[in-house]
């Protein structure tokens, strides 16, 4: 079993939004690994106007999931939902998705279908470079709040911004429609309230809670690991 983590928006380095977790996993013989989104300015091309949105991050993961046959769980968190649900359709390695604070679009739904129309109030939006981003000084409090004062620190450095194309672009299948599926509702969230999560999860196989903020890979990674190795 390897399991593939696809970050939200608005960040970069998966890897490092995983670490805690991804360490636990390891401890019981299971790799991982967080696909760069290009999106996001991962890559080596910056996000905005003419630059890549939700295609190549969905070619980027694609890629990595079609590296290896080993049996693969995806881990998809928010902005990740929309990437992976076109990414890992008709990879046969792929067993489970689980999605974090996340979505399950269908096919022609976008980023934007689940919003109100507005932008939220902790993002920045620039229409003259064609990013938006996370105000830093929304950062903590919204996302964080359940997490140390180092990891907050840390996680300040780690914001990107992204391609505001992909807030637009619609996917081009739904992965979840065919591989069965768990919806980790985190009841603490202030970016995407609880009560918005459990509407989402209704397209999921199963839903389970926990009582963390945006982040629980971060917050709690013994809880996230011990669903994960019992998927």
């Amino acid at each position: 079993m390897r399991v593939v983590f696809v970050h939200g928006a608005c960040v970069r380095d998966g890897a490092w939004w995983w670490h805690r977790t991804a360490e636990l996993l390891l401890e019981h013989g299971v790799p991982s690994v967080a696909p760069l989104l290009p999106s996001c300015g991962e890559g080596g091309r910056p996000g905005g106007a003419g630059g890549p949105g939700l295609p190549e991050d969905v070619a980027a993961v694609r890629q990595v999931l079609q590296d290896g046959e080993e049996p693969t769980v995806v881990v998809a968190h928010s902005y990740g939902g929309i990437v992976t649900a076109e990414a890992a359709a008709g990879v046969s390695s792929v067993r489970h998705l689980l999605l974090v604070s996340s979505y399950l679009p269908e096919v022609g739904q976008s980023l934007s279908d689940f919003g109100d129309g507005t932008p939220a109030p902790f993002l920045d939006v620039d229409p003259d470079s064609g990013t938006f981003g996370v105000r830093p000084e929304f950062l903590v409090e919204t996302f964080l709040q359940d997490c140390d004062p180092d990891t907050q620190a840390q996680a300040a450095d780690k914001l990107a911004r992204q391609s505001v194309h992909v807030t637009a672009q619609p996917v081009g299948a739904a992965a979840w429609q065919q591989v069965p599926s768990t919806y980790l509702v985190c009841a603490q969230d202030k970016g995407t309230p609880a009560r918005l999560q459990r509407d989402f999860a209704r397209k999921a196989g199963t839903v389970v809670e926990l009582d963390t903020g945006h982040h629980p890979f971060l917050s709690q990674p013994a809880a996230v690991q011990n669903l994960l190795l019992s998927l």
